[in-house]
């Protein structure tokens, strides 16, 4: 395909329009879904030009030569392509991977977060990152790193860095920025907001928990969308402040059969958007992508306009895209699918940037192989190997037992902070496996390496080994929880030879591991193996005895800034609500925070 600019582009686009020219590619006899008027318009000719459509209406005959390929929909419908307005593709799979199954879904845009890389290496691993998303088959777009962390050694993002990030045209706005560090912090954050709003890009929000005065605040300060709401009445709230409502049916959360009650409140669904905020390889090889979601939206009971505007006209408008993508017009890039009908999200086939990329479920074209610098394939840091005796907790001497602050998982994300008393024993304390108390540690693995802190944590459920990662939300730490201080030590070890990964460690033997080498967060393998050695990863996690879904995921949220309530990092540990606070509370017997009864 050829890259023009706009003057040359626009005259080629005149000129098909009227027929002078003639069209690459186009498509006939289609039922389009037109989404900005809301109606299903028959017998519809398509006339792309290059990356670009040039006509649609009932005659398109004049731009149709010998040289045109041309696509007979009779009988078909024709919609937009589908855009993810919110995920984080820095979750273990590279681009070239992942695309090879999206795109036989339909979905021809994406906008990914980009905190993660940050993290990592700062402004040269969002570039690479970004760079891995360059000429490829669909459209991938980023939102800068505001970054949120409870570790003061992960700062919100340099201003200059955002400078430099707010300049390219493919970074479309400031990611999610948690709202108790905009309020907490506005010394801090408010400059960034205002770095990303003066270069005309979009505030993506995080509301969860806020109301009221607190919501009412975080709106003020231009936020723009938020993707948190997990019902009606969260998202109702936040579309009568003018905000645009992300509704997430992904690996993370699936909120959206909850919210389709809204439809019954009459409430204008054009601020509204699907989103997956990430979706597994397990999910993505069983259930597909975008396809998916506005297929659900649609058996939720959406009509099928509003599910594909949903995904479509509605993103684009936030993201000040709709004069590129998010519909079939005139000047837009031809980004589109054929179904057998608007009630069934199943293309035939796919046209993305111009050409056809996938048909009756085959990817039809390579998506591009990213080579990654070396910088972000050597991430993992540790000064030295560690040691069982590295995960001892140690107490004054003289005590025989002392009440500590301990992370009570009461949901596989969620936490409360408990009050426990413990023994100790020659100046250690010791975890209580029985209690289901075992402990957990936070090491960083990028700009302090090697600090690290040694709590404790109940109902996580493992009773021997250990289970360790380089995927720490929020802080470039590694996180692991373990019956045993010598598995620990060993599944560490494990992941800094991996350069990154996922260990799971019992007697002293790896029984099960994932190498993610690509920022420690990332792996060039086939999406169909890496399901499959995931697969074994939470299955021989679940032999250590945690019940939970998925436990890399609740290893991984650890470390995060906006899962309530009591959290760990490598500095130690932090109470959402309260702020950071010691391991050891005064002496006395268990109990538990108000919102937990004994």
């Amino acid at each position: 395909m050829m890259d023009m600019g706009f003057l040359q582009r626009t005259r080629h686009l005149i000129n098909v329009a009227q027929g002078r020219e003639k069209a690459h590619l186009a498509v006939i006899h289609a039922t389009l879904a037109n989404v900005y008027s809301g109606e299903l318009l028959e017998n519809q000719g398509i006339c792309v030009w290059d990356r670009w459509i040039a006509y649609v209406g009932q005659h398109p005959d004049p731009a149709i030569g010998p040289d045109t390929a041309v696509i007979d929909a009779r009988g078909k419908t024709v919609i937009p392509g589908l855009i993810d307005g919110h995920t984080h593709l820095a979750g273990m799979y590279t681009a070239d991977t992942f695309l090879r199954f999206v795109i036989p879904g339909g979905t021809t845009a994406i906008v990914t977060e980009t905190a993660e890389p940050y993290t990592v290496s700062g402004y040269p691993g969002v570039a690479d990152f970004m760079e891995s998303f360059a000429d490829q088959p669909i459209h991938i777009y980023g939102t800068a790193p505001p970054i949120g962390s409870i570790s003061a050694n992960f700062p919100p993002i340099a201003i200059d860095d955002l400078v430099r990030l707010m300049a390219r045209a493919d970074m479309i706005g400031l990611g999610e920025s948690y709202w108790q560090t905009v309020l907490g912090a506005p010394e801090q954050m408010l400059p960034v907001l205002e770095t990303a709003l003066s270069a005309g890009k979009r505030l993506e929000g995080h509301s969860a928990g806020a109301s009221d005065g607190k919501l009412n605040a975080y709106v003020a300060a231009g936020i723009s969308s938020c993707h948190e709401p997990i019902n009606a009445k969260e998202v109702l709230d936040r579309l009568r402040l003018g905000l645009y409502v992300m509704i997430r049916e992904g690996s993370i959360r699936r909120d959206l059969e909850e919210i389709a009650a809204l439809r019954k409140t009459g409430v204008n669904p054009r601020r509204l958007i699907l989103v997956t905020d990430g979706v597994t390889p397990g999910e993505l090889l069983e259930r597909g992508y975008m396809d998916y979601v506005v297929q659900k939206a649609i058996d939720c009971g959406f009509s099928p306009m509003e599910a594909v505007q949903m995904a479509t006209l509605n993103p684009a408008t936030h993201f000040n895209l709709d004069h590129l993508i998010g519909g079939i017009a005139p000047g837009r890039f031809a980004d589109m699918m054929i179904l057998p009908d608007i009630r069934t999200i199943r293309p035939e086939l796919v046209i993305g940037k111009g050409r056809v990329i996938a048909r009756e479920g085959r990817c039809l074209v390579s998506p591009r192989v990213h080579r990654f610098l070396p910088l972000n394939l050597d991430s993992v840091h540790l000064p030295a190997p560690l040691a069982p005796a590295d995960f001892r907790i140690s107490s004054p001497h003289g005590i025989t037992e002392t009440a500590v602050r301990v992370i009570d998982m009461i949901t596989d994300l969620v936490s409360l902070e408990a009050h426990i008393t413990l023994p100790v024993i020659d100046g250690e304390i010791r975890m209580d496996v029985s209690r289901d108390i075992i402990k957990v540690a936070a090491i960083n693995r990028a700009n302090v390496p090697g600090q690290k802190f040694v709590g404790l944590i109940r109902n996580f459920g493992i009773k021997a080994g250990a289970f360790a990662c380089s995927t720490g939300w929020d802080a470039a730490d590694i996180v692991v929880v373990g019956a045993s201080d010598a598995d620990m030590a060993a599944a560490v070890n494990r992941v800094h030879a991996l350069k990154g990964g996922v260990v799971v460690c019992r007697d002293g033997e790896v029984t099960a591991e994932l190498a993610l080498p690509i920022f420690g967060l990332m792996t060039h393998l086939p999406m169909e193996n890496l399901a499959k050695i995931l697969d074994a990863v939470t299955a021989a996690a679940h032999t250590l005895g945690t019940a939970f879904r998925d436990p890399l995921l609740s290893l991984s949220t650890l470390t995060g800034a906006a899962i309530p309530y009591l959290r760990i990092c490598e500095e130690g540990l932090v109470n959402l609500k309260s702020g950071p606070c010691p391991l050891i509370v005064s002496p006395q017997p268990e109990v538990f925070s108000r919102f937990h009864g004994a």
